[in-house]
């Protein structure tokens, strides 16, 4: 069989394109004829996976053809010339008279289970900065109360929240579009099989369409570019956007838009002209839908029956545009004030990648520098309520005063012997100090731990530096406190995570 493979990855993450490398040694193993080498788009790449993904897709095309030409009488698509939309967008003439229950949203009943389709819309009981009000980052306790909801949840479970764009940038969206938000629609697939997104309502207000289903304000990616190119009727504009969508425009595509982090509302503003003159049959081939986030769980139901609680960092920085750039789903949570009247948040939970003991005397070492220490809060209390006391975290932020989060819990279990805690406070000191050079300071109870009573070691928290940095104290134990030599100490390091003693939850 002849076949090729195209892997999309991160390279932040530990086991980078794992998949489309094991996929394509096990092809050839059994006699597969690869058209190409592996490709392994990265996420990271300043230009993205496409730096990776263009020139071999340029190849395979070129062997595709070679191999299966084009039938007589048919030739390929031409660029400039776009696919029929995926859906017909019928406006309707009034307003229905009753909304259907998408419309109003997910349900305050939930039904049996809560998923994505069905979201249980949870009341916001309290949401409290938990950051000293001088420190640069907003972070913030968020409750639920999930009674009636049908939700349970262990230690390591996360919860998805749906967000919604702001009133304002919806407003702005339909004057660029020249869209009214009060009309309704009907949607109709152009192709047999094809169903319509079942977040969407029949008929769809263009108010719910884009404050809770069109991503306006993410990022866009080059195929936006590709499809805004062909859809406008404006020279100067098409020509830029076409440089944009071509291969050799990816740098200048980086620098207007990745860098930056232009916004699709904002690169809409840039193009005038294209953008009044979508058609919006191809909204939502333009538009990508918002996915929700996902947050790990900062409570046990054994310590706050019927509420789920989690810590959210409010993201906003600068870029050299002129509104800062600020995460749809942190920022809209944190404008929620349950003080000023009813909030309710659609979501539902799932298992997370963390999987804690089920036996009771296997000790835990739990490393959790910053808003990674979410999950292991939960653990902490669920273990405790179940008399499990070998408990070790270590803790990583800037200071004690300003972003120590949950101190008076943890210096109280440690004052009952339920929580030994380890803390490294980075900017108290001359010298930046953080958890894994605490890991090596105690190495001979990490060693102890592992080697001697079974623990198992969890670590969550950011991806980019902080999992390679607590890897390599870990193996600079098992060497100095094990007397294991390096590939031996890689080996053991790799037989923990086999066996599931050593897991990690990190994202970027």
């Amino acid at each position: 069989m002849d076949f090729a493979v195209l892997g999309l990855g991160d390279s932040s993450y530990t086991k980078f394109n794992f998949v489309a490398k094991k996929l394509y040694r096990r092809l050839l193993q059994l006699g597969g004829a690869a058209l190409l080498p592996v490709c392994l788009g990265d996420d990271q790449h300043e230009l993205g996976p496409d730096a990776a993904i263009d020139p071999w897709l340029h190849d395979l095309w070129e062997k595709v053809l070679e191999l299966c030409p084009m039938p007589l009488g048919l030739s390929v698509i031409p660029p400039e010339v776009p696919l029929p939309s995926k859906f017909a967008l019928q406006l309707l003439q009034e307003a229905p008279r009753e909304c259907s229950a998408g419309q109003r949203g997910a349900r305050t009943e939930p039904p049996s289970s809560p998923s994505e389709l069905q979201p249980f819309l949870a009341r916001m009981v309290t949401n409290q900065r938990v950051t000293g009000p001088s420190h640069f980052q907003d972070v913030r306790l968020i409750e639920f109360d999930i009674s009636g909801s049908g939700i349970s949840f262990v230690a390591g479970d996360v919860v998805l929240i749906q967000p919604e764009n702001t009133a304002r940038h919806v407003q702005h969206f339909c004057q660029v579009l020249g869209l009214d938000p009060d009309q309704y629609f009907t949607l109709q697939p152009r192709e047999p099989h094809v169903p319509c997104p079942e977040r969407l309502p029949q008929p769809c207000s263009v108010r719910h369409l884009v404050s809770q289903y069109l991503d306006i304000a993410s990022v866009p990616r080059r195929s936006f570019f590709e499809l805004l190119a062909c859809l406008s009727p404006h020279e100067l504009e098409r020509e830029k956007l076409l440089e944009f969508s071509s291969a050799a425009g990816q740098e200048a595509l980086h620098e207007y838009c990745s860098r930056p982090r232009r916004t699709i509302l904002e690169v809409l503003c840039d193009f005038p002209h294209s953008a009044a003159a979508i058609p919006l049959d191809y909204l939502l081939d333009l538009i990508p839908p918002i996915r929700p986030r996902a947050f790990s769980i900062a409570s046990s139901l054994l310590a706050h029956p019927a509420r789920l609680q989690i810590l959210v960092a409010v993201v906003q920085y600068q870029t050299r545009l002129k509104e800062p750039r600020r995460g749809l789903c942190s920022s809209w949570l944190a404008s929620l004030d349950p003080a000023q009247g009813p909030v309710r948040v659609p979501l539902w939970v799932r298992p997370g990648s963390l999987t804690l003991p089920q036996t009771p005397d296997t000790p835990v070492i739990m490393v959790g520098p910053g808003t990674g220490v979410a999950p292991f809060r939960a653990a902490i209390q669920e273990r405790v309520a179940q008399g499990q006391r070998g408990n070790f975290l270590f803790f990583g932020c800037r200071r004690r005063d300003q972003d120590f989060y949950w101190e008076a819990e943890w210096t109280e279990l440690e004052q009952k012997g339920c929580l030994t805690l380890v803390t490294a406070f980075s900017r108290e000191q001359e010298q930046k100090v953080y958890v894994q050079h605490r890991l090596r300071e105690r190495g001979p109870l990490v060693w102890e731990l592992l080697d001697r009573r079974g623990a198992c070691f969890c670590l969550a928290g950011n991806a980019k530096y902080m999992p390679a940095d607590v890897s390599e104290a870990l193996l600079s134990i098992f060497q100095g406190e094990g007397g294991l030599s390096g590939p031996d100490a890689a080996a053991y390091l790799a037989r923990l995570q086999r066996t599931l003693r050593f897991q990690t939850e990190t994202w970027a």
